[in-house]
């Protein structure tokens, strides 16, 4: 298949300002020219790392899942193990590191399953999905001071019901379970 992604319509950036930087939080707002002409003199874009979502599962076939409380939505919901791509690391060193650091799971045959743009129209990052199957437990947890992570082992048929029930909120882990309940 073609790649349709490109950067022909690409704005000119004349001037840029940073509003925030925080770890967590880093918004600027942009001056741009537009390819007619036109200039938009208040853009904004949230500056974040690139993500990493795995769907693992286990030597017995189980999906490694989690349930932890998400402030923004106000909701404990289950969710895939994630985090955040850190400086110097790959997005499968990553994806491999937070498995391990929030669910005690490793190992396993590994694929870069999809990479997605949370939201290209303000957000500057990638979400890399990843697919492991045959990991096995080989340690606790270890979690960051702020984390409070349950884990859990599902049937995957329990999970694609989640899924189709709306009980996967997430979107950048709803998109990789559908491609991998449906799709491929």
């Amino acid at each position: 298949m073609e790649n349709t992604i490109g950067t022909d319509k690409k704005w000119e950036i004349l001037s840029s300002e940073y509003l925030i930087r925080r770890p967590w939080l880093t918004a600027r707002k942009d001056v741009a020219r537009l390819p007619d002409g036109r200039i938009n003199d208040e853009y904004y874009v949230l500056e974040y790392p690139d993500w990493v979502n795995i769907i693992a599962l286990t030597e017995e076939g189980q999906m490694v899942l989690e349930r932890q409380y998400r402030h923004g939505l106000g909701n404990t919901c289950y969710e895939l193990p994630c985090g955040v791509i850190e400086a110097g690391e790959s997005p499968l060193e990553a994806a491999r590191r937070e498995l391990l650091e929030e669910t005690g799971y490793a190992g396993g045959e590994w694929e870069e399953w999809m990479c997605l743009s949370p939201n290209p129209a303000t957000s500057n990052n990638l979400a890399h999905s990843f697919l492991a199957r045959g990991v096995k437990k080989v340690s606790g947890q270890h979690l960051d001071a702020t984390e409070d992570i349950e884990v859990f082992l599902k049937d995957p048929e329990y999970v694609r019901e989640l899924l189709v029930d709306n009980q996967i909120l997430q979107a950048l882990m709803a998109a990789p379970l559908w491609k991998f309940f449906f799709g491929r």
